[in-house]
């Protein structure tokens, strides 16, 4: 049997392996990325990587999950009722989403112009930033209002 090199280790790979492979994604190109996913379990599944990636590899993600773990925590602990509760919610989901976000565009610029300096590369990833610094100013303002209030309340201030 034939075998050809693998491009990422150099290790042997089977023809009739390597075939297969190419064969499956001619197959899922022409059934269009939006098809890759079919069912529910696995776009769940590739959600959860997603997260998992900006967990793992995004120090700022980490910073806002940690933030939005203690800013809703005091919610709780403070009694707020549920409509604000409802809104540290929302403002720390938008957070995490732009964050998200960012990476994205981050993963996407990179790939596009690989590692060469574009100005137009740069302008991308400082909006994208920019986008989630706004984003944690003003969650960070609504929290303040939130929880401020009640905090001096109990605290005897």
């Amino acid at each position: 049997m034939k075998s050809l090199l693998n491009p990422e280790d150099g290790a042997p790979v089977p023809e009739e392996i390597s075939q297969r492979s190419t064969q499956r994604a001619h197959r899922a190109a022409k059934r269009g990325a939006w098809r890759i996913a079919g069912d529910l379990p696995s776009s769940f599944r590739y959600a959860a990587q997603g997260l998992g990636y900006g967990f793992v590899s995004q120090r700022n993600f980490r910073i806002h999950v940690c933030t939005g773990a203690v800013v809703l925590g005091m919610g709780i602990w403070l009694q707020l009722p549920s409509i604000q509760l409802a809104v540290l919610v929302l403002t720390v989901a938008v957070v995490l989403v732009l964050e998200l976000l960012n990476t994205a565009i981050e993963a996407a610029v990179d790939l596009a112009i690989g590692r060469r300096f574009h100005p137009l590369a740069r302008i991308a990833k400082d909006c994208a930033a920019a986008a989630v610094l706004v984003s944690a100013i003003s969650s960070m303002l609504i929290a303040l209002l939130l929880l401020l209030p009640p905090l001096l309340l109990r605290l005897g201030l």
